[in-house]
């Protein structure tokens, strides 16, 4: 039987679980994305592909004694950077997170950054979102990250909410310099709000003491730099993140 023989990272071998080297039949022909994602990694999660030395694309079809290097993505990765492998670059760091690590979306907008989560949406919508806003889809989800349409994304590692935004903060190299300007609920740009506009759905101490308000153009709901707010920034500054 003809065959490949893959020579895979080992930092993917390692996280995956498979084998360094592995031969590869060829009984079909079919796209080095694909065979590559047959062995149980997301094509997002690859940075490299070589043949000799020579770069390939996801499409390239593989040939009979071939020897193909897969690497990883090095971080940080620079979505604004096009690649033989993402050959659209991305203009702004906008996400999309699945149910997976839905608690991650209310870090990220607490960052500052764009980020949709909804429950409802299926695997089919992200992708869609994804490619359709050039967004980077974020998910401890296998099969979502090898659907073809997504071009930027990352498996998530770690389990807890904290650990994740620390994870993705160092892999995307994202910075701190617009905390606190995003809903945490419906993920819209908050604005500034004159106190006398809303002093009236104000509590009796938060009407004494605050005199800093933002309002979510969206949902309505009231910010301001109370104990919620304090409890956040602590966390941030607690796990090193900004």
């Amino acid at each position: 039987m003809k065959h490949i023989e893959l020579l895979f990272d080992p930092k993917l071998a390692d996280f995956f679980r498979i084998e360094s080297r592995v031969l590869y039949p060829l009984v079909r022909k079919a796209s080095i994305k694909d065979i590559i994602e047959s062995q149980g990694i997301p094509h997002t999660e690859v940075g490299e592909i070589l043949i000799k030395e020579i770069q390939a694309n996801f499409e390239f079809i593989p040939a009979p004694g071939q020897q193909i290097s897969v690497k990883s993505v090095q971080a940080p990765l620079d979505i604004s950077e096009p690649s033989l492998l993402r050959p659209r670059s991305f203009k702004d760091m906008r996400f999309v997170v699945d149910v997976n690590v839905g608690k991650l979306a209310s870090f990220l907008r607490m960052m500052g950054y764009d980020t949709v989560f909804d429950h409802r949406l299926t695997d089919k919508d992200v992708a869609l979102l994804a490619h359709s806003q050039q967004r980077v889809v974020l998910s401890r989800d296998r099969s979502l990250l090898k659907r073809g349409l997504i071009e930027y994304g990352r498996l998530v590692r770690s389990q807890e909410p904290e650990e994740q935004l620390k994870e993705i903060k160092a892999f995307f190299n994202l910075n701190c310099e617009n905390m606190f300007s995003r809903c945490l609920r419906c993920n819209l740009v908050l604005k500034d709000v004159e106190k006398e506009r809303i002093i009236h759905r104000l509590e009796p101490k938060t009407k004494k003491y605050f005199n800093r308000f933002s309002l979510c153009p969206g949902c309505d709901r009231i910010y301001w730099p109370g104990s919620h707010w304090e409890k956040m920034n602590q966390l941030v500054k607690i796990a090193g993140i900004c």
